[in-house]
């Protein structure tokens, strides 16, 4: 379906531009629309990546083109977002790091260069792999997760056409049937749009799962300039029922790190705040005596 030419934009390059701007804006809006019957089978996921990553996995992103840029995106957000680490977000890239940039000739039709991906990074039990096609039939990526699911990798395949081979080679199949596009076969529209929205949900769940997130706060993300490291006083503040100053000085005593700073400003010491973080799992609420 995703490369399918739609009768009702035959004439798009005809139409005058607000018009064709209001029928491709629908088209994205349908294609959030086409997760909804996906997002048990994504809750499904975060439930079976979370002990993995918690264990000391990592997050694997595998694709081609549009989808392995889409991924890209995603992933490199986890860093300063939740301080998760990069050494654990890996890249599985049909035509190596240049494909980014470039299209590389013939890079989405080696599924052997996707096997050898796999065994030369090491994919094995606790690691997390996400395929992405928008047809769901690229042989690299296929091959990837044929090949991490055999290491015992958790796998994921997401694409945007039913009865897609990727879906079916991996554990856990995700489906977000977008159909044609305003312009035959352009997947970076719809496809791209569905693609990074569910990948936006996932990741982000699964953060929340593994602690990175409380009260609704990125009380994990990395204070890296001065409007962050406002916006992690006011954190520290908020949580902790300080005034700013004390949540400053809480954040300098941590290195500004977000939350031991709240455990410091509570009356912790460091070494104490950090062993306390460290048998809860990271995971705010957990943390005995605390008043969060």
């Amino acid at each position: 379906m995703t490369e399918l030419a739609d009768p009702r934009y035959r004439d798009i390059d005809t139409w005058d531009d607000e018009t064709a701007l209001r029928a491709m804006l629908e088209g994205q809006m349908a294609a959030l629309a086409a997760i909804a019957p996906a997002l048990p089978e994504m809750a499904d996921v975060v439930a079976a990546a979370a002990p993995r990553l918690r264990a000391g996995g990592r997050l694997v992103y595998a694709g081609a083109g549009t989808s392995i840029r889409v991924a890209v995106q995603d992933g490199i957000e986890l860093g300063p977002t939740y301080d998760w680490p990069e050494a654990r977000t890996l890249y599985l890239i049909a035509g190596g790091e240049a494909a980014l940039m470039l299209g590389i000739e013939g890079a989405e039709d080696n599924a052997e260069d996707g096997r050898a991906q796999v065994a030369d990074n090491g994919i094995g039990p606790d690691d997390v792999v996400i395929g992405l096609a928008a047809s769901g039939r690229t042989p690299f990526t296929v091959a990837v997760i044929e090949a991490a699911r055999v290491t015992g990798a958790l796998t994921v395949g997401i694409a945007c056409n039913a009865g897609a081979p990727l879906c079916a080679v991996a554990e856990h199949g995700i489906l977000a049937a977008t159909g044609a596009e305003a312009i035959a076969g352009s997947t970076r529209m719809k496809a791209g749009t569905a693609q990074k929205a569910i990948l936006n949900l996932l990741s982000t769940q699964i953060m929340l799962r593994l602690g990175h997130v409380h009260r609704g706060l990125m009380v994990d993300m990395r204070p890296q300039n001065i409007k962050l490291r406002g916006r992690a006083t006011g954190m520290v503040a908020t949580l902790a029922q300080v005034d700013d100053a004390t949540a400053q000085a809480a954040l300098e005593t941590a290195s500004w790190q977000i939350k031991p700073a709240i455990l410091v400003a509570q009356g912790y010491d460091l070494p104490a705040a950090r062993a306390a973080l460290d048998a809860a799992q990271g995971v705010l609420r957990n943390v005995a005596g605390a008043q969060v």
